[in-house]
């Protein structure tokens, strides 16, 4: 079968199409095959070397959409259930951008009804990541919230998901993005917001200290990137959310979307042969949904 896979580390040249076996389930796992699986910026930090794993190849992507092909003992998905699933991992031999993969059969939910696989492939690590943040801030109905970054796709997953809950939340994005970030129910930041001004900031944008100020006294603040959370200041509770699979959870997510509450964005697609292409475009940097590839 076709994987996408990194030898050297660089930039999107260092992306390879490689020919590799078919991989096996063991138990508790399942085989899915590929419809189509989400380019996300962790794969760019996996292909530039920041997660490490130098001297061995390394398969790239961690978002999926496909339908079951195999199963392992006790694994409770059959052949030809269609599904989504989160594949962890930064340095694994082989990643979702591939023909073929097997993933712990935990960290698979059913594929929400009535979205194809580009868009379904769009949902597991960035609406978990943001599921996960929001578990870590705690915050109640009625408390208010500051999501940078809200146009992007963990942020606008993570606007949406705190609106629905009854937050009162406020994106930070570009102007040429106030529509959208209206639409998720959040109101759009205008301008600098005010310093401590919020209960909870989300920095989807990686803002760090920036984004730490505008959490009000005693507030909380997550981001998104393990380990690269600013030091706490004026009672502010600091963390950064580290995703786990967890098809529990990301059922509960695909329900969202079949209820339309969760919108499932895509920028592009690219045939599985084009991941170089792909990887260019990201790198330019400006795309709005997820960018797709396709065996």
């Amino acid at each position: 079968m076709r994987a996408v896979v990194v030898e050297r580390f660089g930039g999107p040249e260092a992306v390879e199409v490689v020919e590799t076996e078919v991989p096996e389930p063991g138990a508790r796992q399942v085989r899915i095959k590929v419809a189509a699986a989400a380019l996300n910026p962790v794969d760019a930090g996996v292909r530039a070397g920041v997660f490490g794993g130098a001297g061995q190849r390394i398969g790239l992507g961690w978002d999926v959409a496909g339908t079951v092909d195999a199963a392992g003992a006790a694994a409770a998905w059959n052949a030809g259930d269609e599904v989504v699933a989160l594949h962890y991992g930064a340095v694994k031999p082989l990643g979702t951008h591939a023909e073929y993969v097997v993933v712990d059969a935990d960290a698979v939910a059913p594929a929400p009804a009535g979205a194809d696989a580009v868009h379904a492939a769009t949902l597991p690590l960035n609406a978990l990541t943001a599921a996960q943040a929001l578990d870590l801030l705690g915050l109640e109905a009625g408390q208010s919230l500051l999501v940078t970054g809200a146009a992007g796709a963990v942020g606008g997953y993570a606007a949406r998901l705190a609106a629905y809950r009854g937050v009162a939340v406020t994106g930070l994005a570009r102007e040429d993005d106030e529509e959208l970030v209206r639409s998720l129910g959040a109101r759009f930041a205008a301008g600098e917001p005010a310093a401590g001004g919020f209960d909870a900031v989300l920095d989807a944008a990686v803002l760090g200290e920036r984004a730490l100020g505008w959490a009000r006294d005693g507030g909380a603040y997550a981001g998104v990137i393990p380990g690269a959370a600013p030091e706490p200041v004026r009672g502010v509770r600091v963390g950064a959310v580290e995703v786990s699979a967890d098809g529990a959870r990301l059922a509960e997510l695909v329900r969202l979307v079949e209820e339309g509450v969760l919108a499932l964005r895509v920028a592009e697609t690219f045939s599985l042969e084009d991941a170089v292409k792909a990887h260019a475009r990201l790198a330019e940097g400006g795309v709005r949904g997820r960018l797709v590839l396709v065996p």
